[in-house]
């Protein structure tokens, strides 16, 4: 399962994953990003999102039945 989290003190409030994931992000009193629903769009949907916002500041992880946990977007450094 996908674990969406906006770093708020990066975003810049350009709204893109909003235009592109609208049931999972949303924006805030102060023009922030914000998750509201986990599960709220499909996972590609979710990772475009990601990739789409300008400063990096949604980070995706895929959490395992085991609870490892897998960074998928941005991707880590090596």
């Amino acid at each position: 399962m996908l674990q969406i989290k906006v770093l708020s003190d990066q975003c810049i409030g350009a709204a893109s994953c909003v235009a592109i994931a609208p049931g999972t992000f949303q924006l805030d009193d102060e023009s922030k990003s914000t998750v509201v629903n986990q599960q709220g769009d499909a996972p590609d949907q979710q990772l475009a999102a990601a990739k789409a916002c300008p400063v990096n500041a949604i980070i995706i992880v895929d959490v395992a039945e085991d609870g490892t946990e897998k960074q998928v977007w941005p991707p880590e450094a090596a």
